[in-house]
């Protein structure tokens, strides 16, 4: 969703990483979670930038099936995601013998 805002210019991709990845790391004192570093969990999602994605029931990833996105276009397509440094979703194509693990939290 906060594509769609980049996309209208009303956010840059560099202030998406910050409020959706950072701060929340930050905020809840999250261990070793949320920045790109050595030794840091490498939770991921990469998108393709040059392709829409509209949802719709054939395409909804959901158990429950339904969204209330329903119809609604992307203007980004997920890719890749990792969770841990693991490829967990690649080109439609699901891994689910890879889990995440617990966070841990700062004092």
């Amino acid at each position: 969703m906060m594509l769609h805002y980049y996309q209208e210019g009303r956010i840059s991709l560099e202030k998406i990483a910050e409020k959706m990845s950072h701060a929340v790391a930050d905020c809840f004192k999250i261990k070793d979670r949320g920045y790109i570093r050595e030794g840091y969990f490498a939770d991921l999602v990469l998108v393709d930038l040059n392709k829409k994605t509209t949802v719709t029931k054939e395409n909804i990833l959901y158990k429950c099936a339904w969204s209330p996105l329903m119809g609604f276009t992307f203007p980004a397509e997920i890719t890749y995601t990792f969770v841990n440094g693991n490829c967990v979703y690649g080109n439609t194509l699901f891994d689910e013998s890879i889990k995440g693990e617990r966070m841990n939290f700062e004092k």
